[in-house]
């Protein structure tokens, strides 16, 4: 706990039997309260490694996307009355470590979102991210800051930590199932006036890190492209939009995780 608040970190898994074991070492378990990891259908050893570790794991019986295994990991953690949530990917892309800083952005009561920017620092190339990315990252984030009126580092991290009622209230039930839910969560939080912070995160692009090809990068971004219109049009009260209507019926409903 960090000023007596329960930290959660949620650990949305496909594929991570050979990264698991080395990235849930490396997170801070003194302060961490409790660890959730959600497989979305994986056909290796995911779930199986998660157990021997004694993670509380929730498989998913068929693959409903990396925006819909967050779907679950948030409705998990709300359902363990989790105060402050943290999302790791167990691919070790993320630096573990850095869970306490970004717990203690939120549990000062300062932020209420916080994300590791691979941007902040120059660490994203240094670290092995292909020079397309980056630059696709840039110009993306520079679109988005300009058409949304933000001036964010970058958009596109998965490292990121949320109090509970930015959970609790956020219309994430509506959100893709797909690769753009991060991109809509972000433009969600700063649409409803959630403070959000960014800290320096270096990463890591190796073998077994999960990683998106060409094509799938290029229709992330053409979603993140139309999330920036849409925005814009629902602040000019020229559009409505169930991304920015925070009505019950759009919200996650707390589920509790099935036991290793």
């Amino acid at each position: 706990m960090l000023h007596g608040l329960k930290i959660v970190v949620v650990m949305p898994a496909y594929h991570a039997e050979k990264t698991l074991a080395e990235c849930h070492a490396a997170i801070p378990h003194d302060i961490v309260d409790e660890v959730l990891l959600v497989d979305d259908a994986s056909d290796d050893a995911t779930v199986a490694v998660a157990q021997r570790l004694g993670i509380r794991t929730h498989r998913h019986a068929v693959n409903r996307g990396y925006g819909g295994n967050q779907k679950t990991c948030y409705a998990l953690a709300l359902g363990v009355d989790a105060d402050i949530v943290v999302m790791l990917h167990p691919d070790y892309q993320y630096e573990p470590r850095l869970i306490t800083a970004m717990a203690a952005m939120i549990a000062s009561g300062v932020y209420d979102v916080v994300f590791g920017s691979r941007i902040l620092g120059n660490t994203a190339i240094a670290g092995g991210m292909p020079r397309y990315k980056y630059v696709f990252n840039r110009m993306l984030t520079a679109f988005e800051n300009l058409v949304i009126g933000s001036k964010l580092s970058e958009f596109h991290s998965g490292y990121r930590a949320f109090s509970r009622k930015v959970l609790e209230t956020l219309p994430l039930a509506v959100n893709s199932d797909d690769f753009v839910f991060d991109n809509q969560m972000l433009v969600q939080a700063h649409a409803f006036g959630w403070r959000i912070g960014e800290m320096s995160c270096p990463t890591k692009y190796f073998a077994d890190a999960s990683e998106i090809n060409f094509r799938r990068s290029v229709v992330y971004g053409l979603g993140v492209l139309r999330v920036a219109v849409t925005y814009r049009l629902w602040k000019w009260r020229l559009l409505k939009s169930r991304l920015f209507c925070a009505a019950p019926e759009n919200r996650l409903t707390a589920m509790q995780a099935d036991a290793p």
